[in-house]
């Protein structure tokens, strides 16, 4: 296995940059990190955040289980200002896992309580906690549902992954799923969450719809008819939930073509067929017209906050999570992983340079390990990105941003190492209850004991 993390210093890691065309801006003073950031109404006490990371660990019908409260907690008391809630179906058939959860009115006093524990444990360690925003990811995972899969579209390269014979879901299905939305994000308002994340990512649902252009009907074609769900989403929540609620959206900016492994264990492009959301005519390259397009409309709509992504973990992992080593199911990156970091920041500038006035999150930070506060810090200063958020990264580390506000550094010993670890073990079937519970193996004993297990099967 090739090891690309061989850096001793922060000057080690930018020679390696330049010598490499990779334009990487890096910083001593983190001081921009620990700046507010105002989000609409809400006021954020920093610009660290935590991307919606899940752990495969709630209960069997949607609710958080031990282990859930527990990162949660951890989230809670690792300093970052926004915690960016994890995935939350809409609706049961749509759960990517057996343990995924679920809102709905049987579930919803868990979510309250585990909300509440996040805040009592940022009070516990910091004193207060109007400062912290903390929001819930609604999803629908489409064609990765475990039940069946739900697809919106065929699509010859990703249909050989997952989907291949079944048949789109029909529009009648589509509008009532969009009161779905509505009904969970009126109940995180009800119970106190600041924001929902109405999800547009990684080859789920709503992600796919947005790349829908040889759909039939009232969701696909033209970007007006492929923007149409989410639009109608936002009114409907505007009208259930008034201003108790923000929106914001995890949105990918550039789907990517799929990635199979080669006759060299190397991951090459799959192309022909329909173009993902944000790629362009070649069928490889980023072209942002129409997800700027889409988040001009959102703005309007009142969508406070961007999380800014790209790629899918299914099929071209490589794209969204720069790696040491190769989920279990992957193939070796094609290009070193600062290719890829690169890729994350500056198509997270085009947006935040489109929009100025939107909080931008950013993505792509944990490869960097504890040099990632450096980037982040020295992007916010620049202008390209509002927030740097953390997702594995946050998964080993979680109080990354307590350390730096107390030392002025993240710590080499507590950072992600990039070895895909907690990938592998989402995708380890347990049993017929579905994977084991994900986490930081390298970083805690629980989870280094489930990971070992995993292998064992």
């Amino acid at each position: 296995m090739t090891k690309y993390f061989t850096y001793r210093s922060l000057d080690d890691l930018l020679r390696d940059a330049d010598e490499r065309g990779v334009n990487l801006r890096a910083s001593e003073d983190v001081s921009p990190l620990l700046q507010p950031v105002q989000i609409g109404a809400l006021k954020a006490g920093n610009r660290m955040a935590v991307h919606p990371m899940e752990g495969c660990d709630g209960t069997l019908d949607g609710r958080p289980d031990e282990l859930t409260f527990k990162r949660w907690e951890a989230f809670g008391r690792g300093g970052a200002k926004i915690i960016w809630g994890e995935a939350t179906a809409v609706v049961a058939e749509a759960r990517a896992n057996p343990r995924q959860l679920l809102l709905n009115g049987e579930t919803i006093g868990d979510f309250e309580r585990l909300l509440q524990r996040a805040r009592q444990a940022h009070r516990d360690r910091f004193g207060r906690d109007d400062d912290l925003v903390v929001g819930l990811q609604l999803t629908h995972s489409g064609r990765w549902s475990h039940a069946r899969p739900l697809i919106v579209r065929h699509h010859a390269a990703i249909d050989r992954v997952k989907g291949a014979d079944s048949e789109p879901l029909d529009d009648g299905y589509l509008e009532r799923l969009e009161d779905r939305y509505a009904d969970a994000a009126e109940r995180a308002a009800a119970i106190g969450f600041d924001f929902v994340d109405i999800k547009q990512c990684h080859t789920y649902l709503l992600n796919e719809l947005l790349a829908s252009r040889t759909r039939a009907g009232r969701y696909g074609g033209s970007l007006e008819n492929r923007k149409r769900f989410v639009t109608n989403v936002l009114g409907k929540i505007r009208s259930r939930a008034g201003d108790r609620l923000a929106i914001a959206t995890r949105l990918n900016v550039y789907d990517a073509p799929p990635y199979g492994k080669g006759a060299d264990g190397l991951g090459e492009p799959v192309t022909g067929g329909e173009s993902g959301f944000g790629v362009g005519d070649d069928g490889v390259q980023p072209d942002l017209s129409e997800p700027l397009s889409v988040i001009r409309k959102l703005r309007e709509l009142g969508v406070a906050m961007v999380n800014v992504t790209i790629g899918s973990p299914y099929f071209n992992p490589h794209i969204g999570r720069p790696f040491e080593r190769a989920p279990v199911d992957g193939y070796t990156p094609p290009e070193h992983p600062l290719a890829g970091v690169d890729r994350h920041f500056r198509l997270t500038a085009e947006v935040q340079w489109a929009f100025p006035d939107l909080v931008v999150i950013g993505t792509g930070y944990s490869w960097l390990r504890h040099y990632a506060a450096n980037a982040g810090a020295a992007n916010v200063a620049d202008g390209r990105v509002s927030v740097m958020g953390l997702g594995r990264g946050a998964l080993a580390y979680p109080d990354f941003a307590a350390d730096l506000m107390e030392h002025g550094r993240m710590i080499d010993r507590k950072s992600c190492i990039g070895i895909s670890y907690c990938t592998a073990l989402m995708r380890a079937k347990h049993n017929e209850l579905g994977q084991f519970p994900a986490g930081c193996a390298p970083r805690d004993p629980f989870y280094a004991k489930q990971y070992k297990l995993s292998q064992a099967r």
